[in-house]
């Protein structure tokens, strides 16, 4: 293959890695019945004019398997937390004694467990959308090089090359919604 075939080759390899560490990433926000620092990673708010997450201003840790304790630095921000935390819709009600605040999780129903089974195949169909886009781009990029000169069987094992690392990283995206299935039925 020529030196720009290769090139497309490993920015397509690239690009879907970073597909599949955003899906672990999401995937990972969804809780599953366990307490975790990252149920508050995307909750910000303002500290001095300016958007802030929670785990900048305060310790986030985990009590016990379904308690988060949020020690706040500075006493006058566990409002502005508390708030903030009601306004994120995570589904949690924030408990203050003045100090720190708490977050209990209720222990998951089947529904809920049912719900966020869908998120996370839902996340993982944006991922595998989000692959099928890079592939096209590719393929695309690959049949541009071919009209300006490069022979059909360069082209065509170069496709083949692409379409071997889509299909890998499509089991790859079945294979973590599948775990985190498997994290979240587990009672």
């Amino acid at each position: 293959m020529s030196e720009a075939l290769d090139h497309i080759t490993s920015d397509t390899s690239e690009q879907m890695k970073k597909a599949i560490e955003h899906l672990e990433v999401e995937i990972s926000k969804i809780r599953a019945g366990k307490a975790t620092p990252m149920i508050v990673d995307s909750i910000y708010i303002e500290y001095y004019g300016n958007p802030t997450p929670i785990n900048q201003v305060a310790n986030v840790t985990v009590s016990d398997a379904r308690t988060l304790t949020i020690q706040p630095w500075e006493k006058n921000m566990i409002a502005p937390i508390e708030k903030a935390i009601m306004a994120s819709n995570i589904g949690l009600t924030p408990q203050n004694d003045g100090n720190t605040i708490r977050l209990f999780l209720p222990p998951l129903t089947e529904e809920r467990r049912r719900d966020l089974v869908k998120r996370v195949f839902g996340e993982g169909e944006q991922s595998k959308v989000a692959i099928r886009s890079i592939r096209r781009e590719s393929i695309e990029h690959i049949k541009k090089l071919q009209k300006e000169g490069t022979s059909e069987d360069e082209a065509k094992d170069a496709e083949g090359a692409i379409q071997g690392i889509t299909d890998k990283h499509i089991l790859l995206v079945d294979h973590h919604c599948k775990e985190k299935e498997k994290e979240i039925m587990t009672v």
